[in-house]
């Protein structure tokens, strides 16, 4: 894990009316002067969005800023910072355990924001291509991680000093009186492990093992890289398939659709509020649900000319080549991302779109008052449409 970096915190009120919700953007929250928010089914063309067959909007550009959902919130980055919203439960909801989401959007939204500096804009040789995705890949599960840490933490109670009363309810409001219980960071550190570790030998060991059983009956390469493809691709779309069905889970899912719905806003060149962004398809070319199907397919065509090695030969080459596999994949969703436009690019985009269904919820407008809530903490830190070639050297955001 990183050190811990020193943050600007900001926590603001929930909006509770429609007027407060639907409030104009805050200047720096607009782009290319666009006002244009008037409803496309009405017959009324939004400048720098098209719609879809559902009815939703889709931005028609790209820009360097990316997220990812956490718990009761999301994680949103830019260029050269990164912010994470949450809402917080409130002392009632603490002490119940359980809270329902209309009970959930009463708790404030606490903004967290840190700097970023990536090691591609420090090492020329760290931005050649399919280097600068492993790279870039790497500083967002650090960043992914650090943010769901902070999300977590602020979903526990805060810890009373030594000899206070314990009760949460009966709190008072100095901020110095109380400490917020945090997960420890060996935890998470071994969490980390876990997971990447998980990863590997679900994705890549156990379909090269399983096939491998039916090595010497294939008696053919072609046969056996082909059919350990399509059994890693098996496993990973019935790995989401059942995620999708976690009830637990179902809020995070909404968030992430609150996440692509805010940038697509961004992308459009609209004001930042939760209505326009809710016209946003929650679906994004640059999400990592299809960059994690490109990986699954890319790693059909970097395995195949090893051949038939010894078992142990084919391990670690799966092992070795999972940085390969990731370099190139990253490439091809950047590229899918700023030629969205073109028909046989969206074509091919379209099984990476619709496996975001599994990943991704409607979300509601306080959720995505959570999202802007991040966005705007980054875009009040910098402002994308106005960096320069210098600025942006390096840059490699995944939505």
């Amino acid at each position: 894990m990183p050190p811990r970096l020193a943050a600007d915190r900001l926590t603001i009120g929930e909006p509770t009316t429609p007027t407060e919700r639907d409030a104009p953007a805050r200047d720096g929250l607009e782009v290319d002067g666009t006002q244009d928010a008037t409803n496309d089914r009405d017959g009324v063309t939004v400048a720098g969005a098209e719609t879809d067959g559902d009815g939703q909007l889709n931005a028609g550009r790209d820009a360097p800023v990316g997220g990812q959902a956490v718990l009761e919130g999301v994680m949103m980055r830019g260029v050269s910072n990164w912010a994470v919203a949450v809402r917080k439960p409130t002392a009632e909801q603490l002490a119940e355990g359980e809270r329902s989401p209309e009970e959930a959007a009463l708790g404030e939204v606490e903004v967290s924001a840190f700097p970023l500096t990536s090691a591609l804009k420090r090492h020329r040789i760290l931005r050649l291509p399919v280097i600068r995705g492993v790279v870039a890949l790497g500083g967002s599960l650090a960043i992914g991680f650090r943010a769901l840490e902070i999300s977590a933490n602020a979903q526990l109670p805060p810890e009373p000093r030594p000899g206070e009363s314990g009760d949460v309810a009966d709190r008072g409001d100095d901020a110095d009186a109380q400490q917020a219980d945090e997960i420890p960071r060996a935890v998470w550190a071994g969490t980390i492990v876990v997971a990447l570790a998980f990863a590997i030998v679900l994705f890549f060991l156990i379909p090269v093992g399983l096939t491998s059983l039916i090595k010497d009956q294939l008696g053919s390469s072609f046969l056996f890289w082909l059919i350990e493809g399509v059994l890693r691709t098996s496993i990973f779309l019935g790995y989401l398939l059942l995620l999708s069905r976690i009830r637990d889970l179902r809020r995070v899912f909404e968030y992430h659709g609150a996440e692509h719905k805010t940038i697509s806003c961004f992308e459009a060149g609209l004001p930042l509020t939760p209505t326009n962004a809710q016209r946003f398809s929650r679906l994004h070319p640059r999400c990592g649900t299809s960059f994690l199907l490109v990986v699954m397919i890319v790693a059909i065509f970097v395995f195949a000319p090893i051949g038939l090695p010894a078992w142990y030969w084919l391990v670690a080459t799966r092992i070795l080549g999972v940085p390969v596999i990731a370099g190139v994949s990253f490439e091809l969703i950047k590229f899918a991302g700023r030629n969205r436009s073109r028909r046989w690019v969206r074509a091919v985009m379209w099984p990476g779109l619709k496996l975001q269904l599994l990943t991704t919820r409607e979300p509601d407008l306080d959720q995505l008052a959570v999202a802007i809530a991040a966005l705007g903490a980054v875009l009040a830190r910098e402002t994308p449409g106005a960096l320069s070639a210098e600025d942006l050297m390096g840059v490699e955001v995944v939505a």
